[in-house]
């Protein structure tokens, strides 16, 4: 009967060990498809902007991993680095999505303008 605690202790270190693979469809899809619904049906167009960039970058991530999937396989840590990156980009703590918008997308940084033919047409 001594033996029902070494497999609580055996679920839990395997649990531990593929946490990225538990963790990860949680944190880069369930809460953003939740969090873009909630963006959608408010009207606020800050956090439409956080999820609208939340969702082409993981476009590209995905992207990246299917293009270099045999080269990522070489890498022990990448999904413990997708998953703290998806981390920074999804958590209303960081809005890491928002940053990367401000920071390399917003044109008007850059010089140009936000105003479109899209604007006119809506």
């Amino acid at each position: 009967m001594g033996g029902s605690g070494s497999g609580a202790g055996s679920f839990f270190m395997v649990l531990l060990r593929n946490f990225d693979v538990l963790a990860g469809p949680v944190i880069s899809l369930v809460y953003p498809l939740y969090a873009s619904v909630r963006a959608i049906e408010s009207k606020s167009p800050v956090d439409d902007q956080q999820w609208l960039t939340y969702w082409v970058l993981y476009s590209l991530i995905t992207l990246f991993e299917l293009t270099f999937a045999k080269i990522l396989e070489w890498i022990p840590i990448w999904p413990y680095a997708k998953l703290i990156l998806t981390c920074w980009l999804v958590l209303p703590y960081f809005t890491g999505a928002a940053y990367v918008y401000e920071h390399y997308a917003d044109k008007s940084k850059w010089g140009g303008s936000h105003h479109t033919m899209y604007d006119e047409t809506y």
